[in-house]
């Protein structure tokens, strides 16, 4: 009858890990591979989007300089939630862009418009909201007053529109896009469009009686020619 062959501590450890699985043994570095290939693919995500946010801050920079130099470039286009409907200042055949809850900006082409940035958590912005409020009801049916709220959260926004009881619509910029496109540095901001579409005036910050009623005249003048 044979003796068991006695096997050594180095024999052992070969017969184990012969008989471990490849996978078993590999799967260390399988995780060390996915840990590099997920770590590389969100870099490529960060570059990407800092070369998109890069991109649309020149675009938003260039349409301010081409209104600055009176180019009256086209302004840009948006498609966005309406959060105030009050449509009593609008020229009544405006006011069916309105049943789908949203505003195209497309839709009040042949008309001249009034664009303001604004913010419920904007100091000059409420001071400017009783201005913006009384020229729209002055010219109504004549003008289109339209708000755009910015980096603000829906219940504060609403409570400023019941607040100053603004008789003109109100959209939301959910994602910044329309806010960088349009190159604001803050708010308010202003912005005068003829019934062509093209930005003819632009006032940063905070806008005076005096600023929005002339800014008003130019539209109503180059709307009878």
């Amino acid at each position: 009858m044979d003796e068991p062959v006695a096997t050594s501590p180095a024999e052992a450890a070969d017969d184990i890990a012969a008989e471990t699985p490849a996978d078993t043994r590999s799967s260390p570095l399988r995780w060390r591979w996915l840990w590099r290939t997920s770590a590389m693919l969100v870099v490529f995500a960060l570059l990407g989007l800092l070369v998109w946010a890069t991109l649309h801050a020149a675009r938003g920079e260039s349409l301010v300089a081409r209104i600055a130099a009176g180019d009256k470039p086209q302004a840009p286009h948006f498609d966005l939630a309406v959060i105030w409907p009050r449509d009593e200042s609008w020229p009544p055949r405006l006011r069916r862009a309105l049943g789908d809850g949203r505003l195209d900006l497309r839709e009040l082409r042949g008309w001249p418009v009034v664009l303001n940035f604004w913010a419920s958590w904007c100091i000059p912005c409420r001071d400017e909201a009783p201005l913006l409020n009384a020229s729209a009801r002055a010219h109504r049916g004549q003008i289109v007053f339209l708000g755009v709220n910015v980096q603000d959260l829906n219940e504060d926004a609403l409570k400023f529109l019941r607040k100053f009881d603004a008789p003109y619509v109100s959209i939301r910029d959910r994602n910044n896009k329309t806010f960088e496109v349009y190159g604001l540095t803050g708010v308010p901001e202003t912005y005068y469009l003829d019934a062509r579409g093209r930005i003819v005036g632009h006032v940063p910050g905070a806008i005076s009686r005096r600023t929005l009623e002339q800014g008003v005249a130019a539209l109503l003048t180059g709307a009878r020619r």
